[in-house]
């Protein structure tokens, strides 16, 4: 079991910062479009994470951020995860060059069209909506394929 964050950085055109994994072998996520963010380090609190993991991989310091839902992943393949989701609207810095994929820019209303985990249209459909209450989902995949959902304690239809 480990704990990660996953950001999505909203720029003043509607935009999210995304990040297109294709430059790591055996990434679970290869070829997929995410947020930025990783794995917790020793005592760090959720925050924390999400602005070093932000910083490391996009160059950018996180100024005004929002912890908007918990993630319980659940596979037969991988390790539990419990992922902490954020959306942030204030960063200051230039973008970098990132070691596990390429960054780029993307409109919201294009993201569902991307290659993306079938539970992360899930919780982006949360957080589209800036007034969305916190939310807990629970996801269980086999291999790549999502056959379980729960938000907030309730089924989903999957």
């Amino acid at each position: 079991m480990y704990l990660s964050t996953l950001c999505y950085i909203e720029n003043e055109a509607g935009e999210y910062l995304m990040l297109h994994r294709v430059k790591k072998k055996n990434d679970l996520n290869h070829d997929k479009w995410v947020g930025v963010g990783g794995k917790f380090e020793a005592d760090e609190s959720p925050e924390e994470c999400v602005v070093r993991e932000t910083l490391e991989e996009t160059g950018l310091t996180l100024t005004d951020y929002r912890l908007r839902g918990l993630v319980t992943f659940l596979s037969s393949v991988w390790e539990t995860e419990y992922m902490f989701v954020f959306t942030a609207t204030g960063y200051e810095g230039e973008l970098i060059e990132c070691n596990e994929g390429d960054l780029e820019w993307i409109h919201k209303d294009k993201l569902m069209e991307l290659p993306l985990w079938v539970g992360d249209k899930l919780f982006l459909e949360r957080i589209h909506e800036s007034d969305t209450p916190f939310f807990s989902l629970k996801l269980r995949y086999e291999g790549d394929d999502l056959v379980y959902a729960a938000l907030d304690g309730k089924e989903l239809s999957v």
